[in-house]
């Protein structure tokens, strides 16, 4: 069972068998509908952001590439690639995308979130996930495109691309810090409160999913996780520094945010 075999609804699951073949030129990869407005880049910021020349700052839908050097911090492997890559494939469409906003306009910094092309129509994200300079990501409700993003992705962890070269993927008792991980655990136990499901992996990491998005998943199914290994992708809290770890409680929380931040491998 793959990421879409949570899904309560429409599954996803043939996306993973796309042929690599309809990959192979940027005009495949989720091309962008017929009239979208479009804008001169004033400035590509990293992997996974540009800055127009109108000022907004956007920050691309369904990927996160790497994080730059910050703060006297280095550079995560990829990074500056995805950067260079970034502003490569906007210099060879002289400066100028295409932009389709979210459903959900606007993160928490204030910045707009789209979906940005190419002028031949080819979707930037998925050229830059199919290439393997940013993970697949996927946050209610800006996921129109996910189902060839998760293909472009599939395509680069096959052939050991850029970020999958070496798996990225730890496991619980490595993490060491909060941020974008992905992560592989055994089950320890499932609960539904108030609060929404929680999925508690052994190492002290759980996993949440709030309340308003537990309509999207097939909750009966989360339910018989128990025992089991399953990887999952997303963004780490650690609760010790927030305040909010009581006593028994796991240190690192990892919201889940759509069923296709969860993969229960094959077995």
């Amino acid at each position: 069972m793959g990421f879409s075999g949570l899904l309560k609804k429409a599954s996803l699951a043939g996306a993973f068998f796309m042929p690599a073949i309809w990959l192979s030129t940027a005009q495949a990869l989720c091309p962008a509908p017929n009239t979208l407005p479009v804008f001169a880049v004033q400035r590509v910021v990293d992997g996974d952001t540009v800055r127009l020349s109108d000022g907004r700052s956007v920050r691309m839908i369904g990927l996160n590439a790497p994080e730059t050097g910050k703060k006297g911090r280095a550079a995560e492997p990829f990074a500056d690639a995805a950067k260079r890559r970034l502003q490569a494939l906007i210099d060879a469409n002289d400066g100028q995308v295409s932009v389709r906003v979210g459903q959900d306009p606007k993160d928490h910094y204030g910045r707009t979130l789209a979906n940005i092309f190419g002028r031949e129509g080819e979707n930037l994200e998925a050229q830059l996930l199919v290439e393997g300079l940013a993970y697949q990501v996927a946050i209610t409700p800006n996921v129109a495109l996910l189902a060839c993003q998760q293909a472009a992705e599939r395509v680069a962890r096959q052939a050991g691309l850029g970020v999958w070269r070496v798996s990225p993927v730890q496991r619980v008792g490595q993490i060491n810090a909060g941020g974008f991980t992905l992560v592989t655990g055994r089950v320890a136990d499932v609960q539904r409160n108030g609060g929404g499901l929680w999925i508690e992996l052994e190492g002290s990491l759980v996993l949440r999913i709030a309340p308003n998005l537990l309509s999207q998943f097939d909750v009966a199914q989360l339910l018989r996780l128990k025992g089991q290994t399953l990887e999952a992708r997303g963004w780490v809290i650690d609760r010790s520094r927030r305040g909010g770890q009581f006593a028994g409680q796991a240190r690192w929380m990892l919201p889940i945010t759509h069923p296709a931040m969860l993969y229960l491998p094959d077995r």
